[in-house]
């Protein structure tokens, strides 16, 4: 069990692997410190049942309302109305995840601008921070981020992987970051690990993004009894996982876990306006 109280910022907790054993991941990370989570919406209908599950558990899990730029091609003005309904919800506590991923392009780019772009005007409207994703589009998504920035009340890059050169244009807008399993990654977080110390401590959360990012180094003991080998299935993320990711940050910024736990649950509270 964690010595400390955290909150995970992230974490796609509708998602359809923990079908079976919703309720067990969530006690099991509460048993591990992890006495808040934030469920993230990325389209309509996950915005709703992200909504409707942190009903069932007050206090535990809130809920984040918006759309992935994966799915903005299922965004049309009929939307609009929809997802405003969803942010006037008093667990709701941001906008998305919104933002623009280039890298894959599920939608088109000028879907995603658009998508985005009310998202931004609505989270402006109803003065709720911004739940951040960019990938592979980072002019057009400084772009926008700079035209609305002024009137966010505030904005957190969700799963930071980038290098330096990237961070230093987020803080720049005074943007949050997160930090998830990535920097557990021996072959692509070398670049985010070279620089999480530079992160301002009041602009640092964590989250796990569960079921995904599992971090690579932790270490689960032997999964087959008969043989003694590990077996190579890819395992699921959990919220439970998140004082190994706070183990790991807490080492590459030379700082103490308790120190560090303190300071991520303070900036989250903040952001997310959630009370002692």
């Amino acid at each position: 069990m964690s010595h400390y109280k955290l909150i995970d910022i992230g974490l796609n907790l509708t998602n359809r692997q923990f079908n079976h054993d919703r309720e067990q991941v969530i006690k099991q990370a509460v048993s591990m410190g992890v006495e808040t989570m934030i469920v993230t919406g990325t389209s309509l209908e996950q915005s709703q049942q992200a909504q409707q599950l942190a009903l069932l558990y007050p206090g535990i899990l809130y809920a984040t309302a918006g759309i992935h730029p994966h799915d903005a091609s299922s965004f049309c003005p009929q939307s609009i109305p929809s997802l405003a309904h969803l942010l006037k919800q008093t667990n709701v506590r941001a906008v998305g995840e919104c933002g623009l991923d280039f890298n894959r392009n599920y939608s088109t780019p000028a879907e995603q601008l658009y998508c985005f772009e009310v998202q931004l005007e609505l989270a402006v409207e109803f003065q709720l921070p911004v739940f951040l994703h960019q990938r592979d589009a980072h002019s057009d998504f400084m772009r926008l981020i700079k035209k609305y920035r002024s009137g966010l009340v505030d904005a957190v890059a969700h799963c930071f992987t980038g290098d330096q050169r990237e961070l230093e244009a987020y803080l720049n807008e005074d943007l949050y970051i997160g930090i998830t399993g990535w920097l557990c990654d021996e072959r692509r977080g070398q670049a985010l690990q070279q620089c999480v110390h530079l992160i301002p401590d009041n602009r640092l959360m964590i989250e796990t993004d569960a079921p995904y990012l599992f971090p690579r180094d932790l270490k689960l003991g032997v999964d087959d009894l008969l043989t003694g080998k590990k077996k190579n299935k890819r395992k699921r993320n959990e919220p439970q996982y998140l004082p190994h990711i706070l183990q790991r940050l807490a080492g590459y910024r030379d700082m103490g876990e308790a120190q560090l736990a303190q300071l991520t649950v303070q900036n989250s509270r903040r952001f997310f306006s959630i009370a002692e």
